[in-house]
């Protein structure tokens, strides 16, 4: 078989355009990023996003706001017409709004089968095929006059059908769901609010725009309840900024007699398998040991995580610690960020309640002005009837005169003096019509519509007269949907954060390695000269006898110190596998350790630094109320550290500069300074281009007579002479 011959490859030479990277970047990227912004990822002040608002609209179109439910696949496959992104994104879209996900505090969306739960990662909703929903009741409020040109409809993506660009929904959905979205370069995120509390603040923000909506809302609602820590200051902020974030607490019971704690209610912000996670990760770690078991008994008759703990344990004391240490306590970041005309803004509360007002109000008054021109055409018709009442056979004469079908409408107009749109609605009547009865039954309203037409006049003349109507209605869905609040509030609580659990104490011994590991040892585990393990090649530098409630702290070589409870490292064996600081610690990535010691191995802290100065501060410098781990600039940083002593008692050190000079002094010269970023003293004077390059405690001396090497006053050491009778430096 002969071969086939290879085909030629002709390169493309024409319609090339030679750009730049950043040409690139800026006609491609940034209509994308817009596209993210404006059309997908942040809420208007409808409170939906676009995916949310065609999937409603889909199902209002589809007659679901009431009668029986409909297969969710048909739902979701009918929302294509409006969002081609995918049938499984429109269905997922959907799940979210049903009032079985619990996602929503008012749910829009009723649904039957299983839709999974907001606060179960593993708990996954069921295919679409067999899953059907309908619209809520609520769903209404969003379709209320929608039909009266309330708002502007604009063409679907391939302009086969029309869609709302907003639906005019009669309460401030935007607050009384929660919304999460990732743009580019920025996210929102909102939290829910009481449908009953919101509604009476915007009352309260149309009626008195100077009160305080917190007398009414004082804070979020989740669905999830548990406790919200209120936080005066926080939360005035998020209400003012639309920036903050609130702190949630779950709630729980404890049946003292089986000894299991039963939480029933979790923060919002996560889920039941994290909580359980960082529960088993602790007791893995040992650094929980009060704590037998940890079980998920989420199931029909609602959610429960049941932890069972050990004899003689207070629950409340151990479920502090586990606030502070897992989820069962976590925070909601509040990022209000609302598209308002098309435009991102960040705003608080408050504004977007006024945001959301001054939208409503253009909505009613476009309702308003639908049904005046609809009254008003109609009226305008029914006069033109009357004035044919008056001589009806005269109108039936016109119109058996009259030889062509085009004459008879100006016919009409002619021997009634009417308009031809009055004339038009003559023309059309049945002839069995054309008599006395039927045209004083449809004339007889005409007084009616006329005052219909005044009082529209009078409101749409008035913004007090709009603003009653905005008020009723959102007493109307108060009263209809309002629920009770979900999540308590909680003034007076004790903090998970400045809780310090009481620890077991007894003597420890602490070794420290040259490599970085440590290992602690109970003293009365401890034989007499055990032999201590450790990785081969590596030797103790260090060894501190201290209690197990004192803390071990690191120096490392950026300014930053780092504290471990000791309670915190494991009771090991002499043969057992030491910690490593380095984990203990999590350093940066690069960064060293300079020292290492307990938090009672001395009274005071001496640094020396290599721009020849000393720092001497208390040890106690590092205590903290809030048992901080880390703790930045924590000492000076002009110059690099060489070397960090914890002492006792004063003691003679040396430092040694890199031009061979060298001065001994005692500790006690060393002024003591109250604040840990002191930058010390100037002990070693270096000429130009000169460093410090050691700095150490003094071990051995050749010298005969302390004279002859101690300086009596170190700031004002005048000239250093070089000396080399030390030998020794530790």
């Amino acid at each position: 078989m002969a071969r086939k011959k290879k085909e030629e490859i002709i390169p493309v030479t024409e319609n090339i355009l030679d750009m730049t990277a950043p040409e690139v970047l800026r006609s491609n990227f940034m209509p994308y990023a817009m596209s993210v912004i404006v059309s997908r990822a942040l809420p208007e002040i409808d409170g939906l996003k676009p995916s949310h608002r065609k999937i409603l609209y889909t199902m209002y179109e589809m007659g679901l706001l009431s009668g029986g439910r409909t297969k969710s696949a048909n739902v979701a496959a009918r929302t294509m017409l409006l969002n081609p992104h995918g049938d499984q994104a429109n269905y997922e879209t959907a799940v979210r709004m049903t009032q079985h996900n619990e996602t929503f505090l008012t749910p829009v969306i009723d649904g039957k089968g299983n839709f999974g739960k907001h606060y179960s990662r593993d708990t996954a909703y069921a295919a679409s095929r067999y899953t059907e929903m309908k619209l809520m009741p609520v769903a209404a409020e969003f379709f209320r006059s929608i039909k009266k040109d309330t708002v502007d409809f604009v063409d679907n993506y391939d302009s086969t059908r029309k869609e709302p660009v907003l639906l005019p929904v009669t309460f401030p959905n935007i607050l009384a769901n929660p919304t999460e979205g990732i743009a580019v370069g920025m996210a929102s995120s909102i939290p829910s609010f009481n449908l009953a509390e919101l509604c009476d603040a915007t009352i309260m923000r149309i009626r008195h725009p100077n009160k305080d909506i917190a007398e009414v809302m004082p804070a979020p609602d989740f669905t999830t309840g548990s406790q919200l820590l209120l936080d005066q200051g926080e939360m005035a902020e998020i209400y003012r900024t639309g920036r903050g974030s609130v702190v949630l607490r779950s709630k729980y019971t404890v049946d003292t007699k089986a000894r299991i704690i039963e939480v029933s209610e979790i923060p919002f912000s996560t889920t039941a398998e994290a909580i359980i996670e960082g529960i088993i990760s602790l007791i893995k770690s040992k650094k929980v040991d009060e704590i037998t078991d940890v079980r998920n008994e989420i199931g029909l008759h609602g959610f429960r995580i049941a932890i069972d703990y050990k004899r003689g344990v207070d629950p409340d004391k151990l479920m502090l610690k586990l606030f502070r240490m897992t989820k069962l306590q976590d925070s909601f970041s509040c990022n209000m960020t609302v598209l308002i005309n098309g435009r991102p803004k960040t705003i608080g509360v408050a504004e977007i309640l006024d945001e959301w007002i001054a939208w409503r109000r253009t909505c009613v008054v476009r309702e308003l002005r639908f049904d005046h021109a609809k009254k008003s055409k109609e009226l305008h018709l029914l006069e033109g009837l009357a004035k044919v009442l008056l001589d009806i056979d005269k109108a039936i004469r016109i119109i058996r005169g009259t030889e062509n079908d085009a004459d008879v409408v100006p016919n009409l107009m002619k021997g009634f003096e009417i308009t031809e749109e009055q004339a038009e609605f003559v023309a059309e009547i049945k002839l069995r019509n054309l008599n006395k009865d039927y045209i004083l039954n449809k004339t007889k309203n005409i007084e009616q519509l006329r005052d219909e037409i005044a009082d529209i006049e009078n409101k749409l003349g008035s913004e007090k007269e709009i603003d009653k109507l905005i008020v009723a209605q959102l007493k109307e869905v108060q009263k209809k949907y309002g629920i009770p609040r979900r999540t308590e509030i909680v003034t007076e609580y004790e903090s998970a954060v400045t809780f310090v659990e009481e620890k077991p104490d007894y003597p420890v011994k602490v070794y420290v390695t040259k490599e970085g590991y440590v290992k602690k040892l109970a003293l009365t585990s401890l034989k007499a000269d055990p032999e201590i393990k450790f990785k081969e090649g590596d030797e103790v530098i260090s060894v501190f006898e201290s209690m197990n409630s004192k803390e071990l702290i690191v120096f490392s070589d950026r300014q930053a110190v780092y504290k471990v409870n000791l309670s915190d490292l494991k009771d090991s064996k002499p043969s057992d596998i030491a910690d490593y600081i380095y984990n203990l610690c999590e350093f940066e990535e690069g960064e060293g350790i300079l020292h290492v010691c307990t938090s009672d191995a001395g009274k005071y802290v001496l640094i020396g630094f290599a721009n020849g100065k000393v720092a001497k501060f208390p040890l106690s410098a590092y205590e903290t109320k809030q048992n901080r781990k880390k703790l930045l600039n924590a000492y000076g940083g002009v110059a690099d550290p060489l070397k960090v002593y914890v002492i006792d008692e004063e003691e003679d050190f040396a430092m040694k500069g890199t031009s061979g000079k060298l001065l001994v002094f005692s500790s006690e010269k060393i002024p003591l300074k109250t604040t840990k970023s002191t930058q010390g003293v100037q002990v070693l004077r270096l000429t130009k281009g000169a460093a410090a390059a050691s700095f150490g405690r003094v071990k051995e001396f050749h010298i005969k007579q302390k004279e002859d090497y101690r300086t009596p006053n170190i700031p004002a050491a005048g000239k250093l002479r070089k000396m080399t009778q030390i030998s020794l430096f530790d």
